[in-house]
C-alpha cells in the first residue's frame, strides 16, 4: 500500500489535459491500487492520476459509502462518455485538491461510460446519480477542468485564493 501526496489547487498539472494510456503495464496496474488507498484515506470517493501528479488517463472510484455496503471500487484506464442523459442533476461537489471547499453543480444526471480495466479488458456502464456525478467530475480532472470551473468567476477567485492560503499555511507547518 503507497499512499500518495495529493495536488492542491492551484498547481499547473491539475489544469493539464492527461496523455492516453497506450499499453497497461504492471506498473500502471500498481498505480492504479495505489490510487484506491490514496483515495480511501483520504478519505473520498473518487481519485485522478493527474491530482496525484500523474499526467495519464486513469481514474478510480468508489461511490459505495453506505453503512455495511460492501465496496465497489472501479479503476478506469481512458474512460470517455459515450452518452449522457438530457435530465440533469445537481450534486454538492467537494474535491480532494481543493479541500473543505464545496458548491452545487449540474452534470446530466445518468451517464455512460466506456474505460479499459486494469486487466486490458474494455467495459462499459451506466451510471446514475451519485456515481455519475464522480465519474464526470474524475473525467473532467483528465481534462484539465475542475469543478471549479462551472462556478461564477468569482466564487472561482475567492476558491483559488483560498487555496493559495492553505497552502502557504501548509508550507509554513511542515517547516
Amino acid at each position: 500500500m503507497s499512499i500518495k501526496p495529493i495536488l492542491i489547487h492551484p498547481d499547473p498539472r491539475l489544469k493539464t489535459a492527461a496523455d492516453p494510456v497506450a499499453d497497461i503495464s504492471d506498473e500502471l496496474q500498481k498505480l492504479a491500487e495505489d490510487m484506491l488507498d490514496t483515495m480511501y484515506h483520504a478519505p473520498g470517493i473518487g481519485l485522478a492520476a493527474p491530482q496525484i501528479g500523474i499526467l495519464q488517463r486513469l481514474i478510480v472510484l468508489d461511490c459505495a459509502k453506505d453503512e455495511g455496503t460492501p465496496p465497489k471500487p472501479y479503476a478506469m484506464f481512458n474512460p470517455e462518455v459515450v452518452w449522457e442523459s438530457d435530465d440533469k442533476n445537481i450534486h454538492e461537489e467537494g474535491c480532494l485538491s481543493i479541500p473543505e471547499t464545496y458548491a452545487e453543480v449540474t452534470r446530466p444526471a445518468e451517464v455512460v461510460v466506456r474505460w479499459t480495466d486494469p486487466s486490458g479488458e474494455p467495459q462499459e456502464d451506466r451510471f446514475a446519480g451519485l456515481w455519475a456525478t464522480c465519474v464526470q467530475h474524475e473525467i473532467d480532472h483528465l481534462n484539465g477542468k475542475l469543478f471549479i470551473d462551472y462556478l461564477s468567476p468569482l466564487k472561482r477567485q475567492l476558491i483559488t485564493r483560498k487555496m493559495k492560503k492553505l497552502k502557504r499555511d501548509r508550507a509554513r507547518d511542515s517547516w
